[in-house]
């Protein structure tokens, strides 16, 4: 469905070394538009970041926030940084990313907000978010859902997949264009919008 969901204002033993616990993490930490430069990103500037399907479990309204992690929760964590940028390579302040995604067991909240959230970019279009491993939902390879827009334009809904799963080749939605990257122990991902939603 797109449109925004709320007013701005209110609005994995292969990857082991990946799934750091982490701690609380603020914008501050969030590596600097130079770093992010150096680093393979998907896509790269100037294709757009391909859409896919939004699937049956979006809830629209999620709190704010950067962290999806609850102190119950004991699986693998791990976190996604990136950048949001239009097709010239500049960043978009303020792009809105909503995430929402099944836990390790492959289950998906349907009634709160557990793991579901959503942020608004920096003024250097970066983005960090602190979340688990996800597990596979039945059919499915693991899989990370986000809707993406930037201060105008349409709202892009796509999916990220872990680098390397060996479900990816066998998952009807899987697009190589949506493996995120990897840096240390963090993923990686730069999301590509039409020029439109720098405005």
């Amino acid at each position: 469905m797109n449109h925004r969901h709320k007013p701005r204002r209110e609005m994995l033993k292969g990857f082991s070394a990946l799934m750091l616990t982490v701690g609380v993490a603020s914008p501050a930490i969030l590596t600097s538009r130079k770093s992010f430069a150096q680093q393979a990103l998907t896509p790269s500037c100037g294709k757009q970041t391909p859409a896919q399907m939004e699937g049956p479990f979006f809830t629209p309204l999620s709190p704010e926030r950067t962290s999806l992690i609850t102190p119950d929760m004991k699986a693998a964590r791990m976190r996604l940084v990136g950048q949001v940028v239009d097709a010239s390579c500049r960043p978009i302040a303020g792009a809105l990313l909503d995430f929402w995604q099944c836990d390790d067991k492959g289950r998906y909240d349907n009634e709160g907000y557990r793991l579901r959230g959503h942020q608004y970019t920096n003024n250097k279009g970066e983005f960090l978010l602190e979340t688990l491993v996800p597990g596979e939902y039945p059919g499915r390879t693991p899989h990370f859902h986000v809707k993406v827009q930037g201060k105008s334009g349409r709202v892009l809904t796509t999916q990220l997949y872990l680098p390397k799963h060996p479900r990816n080749r066998r998952d009807f939605l899987f697009d190589p264009q949506l493996i995120l990257g990897t840096r240390g122990s963090d993923m990686l991902f730069q999301f590509v919008l039409p020029s439109s939603n720098a405005g």
